[in-house]
């Protein structure tokens, strides 16, 4: 992008890319939380039968907010740290724990909404 007056750092562009990811489950969280059927889960799997649609739809998409605020906090150092940085180790395991904690909290909810 020569000319435009401005450079577009690597550290800005992973940044905002991870950003745009984590956007991504922002919105599984608002239409999860709007839906008027049980929302599923897993991709594939049939959403269950439960209790109280409501109740169930409001922990599924609580999980999915919690899920973009930790996963947007572990994106920062991609904002103040060189590519190949000892650092990105917290992003790597911390989206790992991250992704199985998300599936033990939506075993959680599922056992108590479950019919």
């Amino acid at each position: 992008m020569k000319g435009l007056g401005y450079k577009m750092s690597g550290e800005i562009l992973g940044f905002t890319i991870w950003s745009l990811v984590a956007l991504i489950f922002l919105i599984i969280a608002i239409v999860s939380l709007r839906s008027e059927k049980p929302v599923g889960f897993y991709t594939g799997v049939k959403p269950p039968e439960v209790k109280d649609i409501k109740k169930y739809n409001k922990a599924v998409s609580t999980i999915w907010f919690v899920f973009f605020g930790v996963f947007e906090l572990l994106g920062l150092p991609l904002l103040f740290y060189r590519q190949n940085s000892p650092i990105f180790i917290i992003p790597i395991l911390g989206t790992v724990f991250l992704c199985i904690s998300i599936a033990i909290a939506y075993n959680v909810v599922l056992s108590k909404h479950k019919k």
